[in-house]
């Protein structure tokens, strides 16, 4: 079996579907894709190995073409199938980040935190809180992202200490 890579325009993009219950948060072409897993932040170049693994809630980046701003993306959480010429990733949510509402976002953070300190009904979940917590702080973190570089620009080093 040849393993050599394919010399070609195609082999310089890795096509990638993130879909959630909503429907298509991105579908298309991309030189890098940034995802939270469970083992830490994982960077996917075309060519990756198979792997299968969970996210944790947190901020997709999809850098498409050359010299064009990343994309940034609120997941959830979900499974991310990475196949050398194809990554899938499936969420219950998947918001871009111009679609995260702060103010809800905001809320929701308040409502957990509260919900963490008073743990007054004996039927409290605190994983369930806990949850919830990471889900607001990864929409805000993602917003912010976004907020920074709409403001100064994509930096290739920024994201590359980022992703460790």
């Amino acid at each position: 079996m040849n393993k050599e890579p394919q010399s070609g325009k195609k082999n310089n993009t890795i096509y990638v579907d993130v879909v959630s219950a909503e429907g298509t948060a991105f579908t298309g072409p991309a030189r890098l894709i940034v995802a939270p897993a469970v083992m830490g932040a994982i960077g996917v170049l075309p060519g990756h190995s198979p792997l299968l693994t969970r996210l944790h809630p947190g901020e997709i980046r999809i850098e498409q073409a050359e010299g064009e701003e990343a994309l940034l993306l609120y997941t959830s959480g979900g499974l991310m199938e990475v196949q050398p010429s194809l990554v899938t990733i499936l969420s219950d949510t998947a918001l871009r980040a111009d679609a995260i509402n702060e103010a809800a976002a905001l809320a929701a953070k308040r409502h957990a935190e509260e919900a963490m300190l008073r743990k007054e009904s004996s039927n409290f979940d605190y994983a369930s809180a806990q949850k919830e917590l990471a889900q607001a702080l990864a929409q805000l973190k993602t917003l912010e992202d976004a907020k920074r570089r709409s403001r100064k620009g994509f930096n290739r080093e920024e994201l590359a200490h980022r992703s460790q």
